[in-house]
């Protein structure tokens, strides 16, 4: 479950757009400090900052040696990319005939505790589930959210992507797999699952979660049907999206897109304040049923 301290009605609206800035690399954290002190209420600016970080112990739902799955570390290579990536593979145990498999696309603070425990509940779903980890070349996530951030400004996105198209790739190939592979993602990884509807013509579903559009001449290029989970409190998010519909629509694509009224961009990540249980619920009830009409069915 979430952090039961807090949850969004707790902060003021400024000081959630202030914090989205700050994890988005707009602001520093100084800046943060600066601005939010007076809409912090009852915290301390520092402690405003603490209460809205991601606190991971609170929202594991799968352990990683939960007996119905088996999760490994491997490493996939990407001659295109950085060389190699490396990334959390999970699958259900005592598979049966071939399975569909799911690309998990992180934040932009690489692969932590919690992308890895969407994997795991992927993997719960009957899915081969696969997480890379974008920061491998700088030595992997480094076990602190700030620490994260910084590195990942560092990453030469263009090798970056050839990373996760490389991954893309292997996980279709894998013996268990049934070689139809979708990917969600969120936020970061939710603007490139957008970005690889637009290069990947054999990808066969897509799930970003509030994500940026890709480039508007790259939609006729999508071959995969997308379902879009927005927040409706995400001005950063949401202006990208009149254009991309209007794209999609003009190109004739399969789409469908929800907004989950009152929520923050982050909505489903469960380590913070801005999670909201009855949206998050239903848009992974969504998403899994999509992966299920798109994934199961033959080639």
């Amino acid at each position: 479950m979430a952090n039961p301290k807090h949850t969004t009605n707790d902060f003021h609206p400024e000081a959630l757009r202030l914090f989205d800035q700050f994890v988005h690399g707009d602001i520093d954290r100084r800046t943060f400090i600066s601005k939010a002190g007076r809409f912090a209420g009852a915290f301390t600016a520092v402690g405003l900052l603490e209460a809205l970080t991601p606190k991971f112990a609170y929202a594991q739902r799968i352990a990683g040696n939960d007996g119905c799955i088996q999760a490994q570390y491997v490493e996939v290579e990407s001659p295109k990319g950085y060389g190699k990536v490396r990334g959390y593979l999970v699958k259900p145990v005592n598979i049966t005939g071939k399975l569909p498999a799911v690309l998990v696309i992180h934040e932009n603070r690489g692969l932590n505790p919690h992308i890895e425990d969407i994997a795991r509940r992927v993997a719960l779903e009957n899915f081969i589930a696969f997480a890379p980890d974008a920061l491998t070349p700088l030595g992997g996530y480094p076990g602190d959210e700030d620490a994260a951030r910084e590195l990942f400004k560092k990453l030469d996105q263009s090798k970056t992507q050839e990373d996760f198209v490389a991954a893309f790739h292997w996980l279709g190939q894998l013996p268990e797999s049934n070689g139809r592979v979708g990917t969600i993602g969120f936020c970061y990884g939710g603007s490139l699952s957008n970005l690889l509807a637009t290069r990947l013509p054999t990808l066969a579903a897509a799930v970003p979660f509030y994500g940026s559009a890709p480039p508007l001449e790259a939609v006729p290029a999508i071959k995969a049907p997308l379902l879009i989970h927005f927040a409706e409190q995400d001005e950063r998010v949401n202006a990208s999206w009149p254009p991309y519909e209007q794209a999609l629509k003009s190109a004739g694509k399969a789409y469908q897109a929800y907004q989950y009224a009152g929520t923050q961009h982050g909505f489903n990540n469960d380590t913070t304040p801005r999670y909201d249980e009855a949206a998050a619920t239903l848009a992974w009830q969504r998403s899994i049923e999509f992966f299920n009409q798109h994934l199961r069915t033959s080639a």
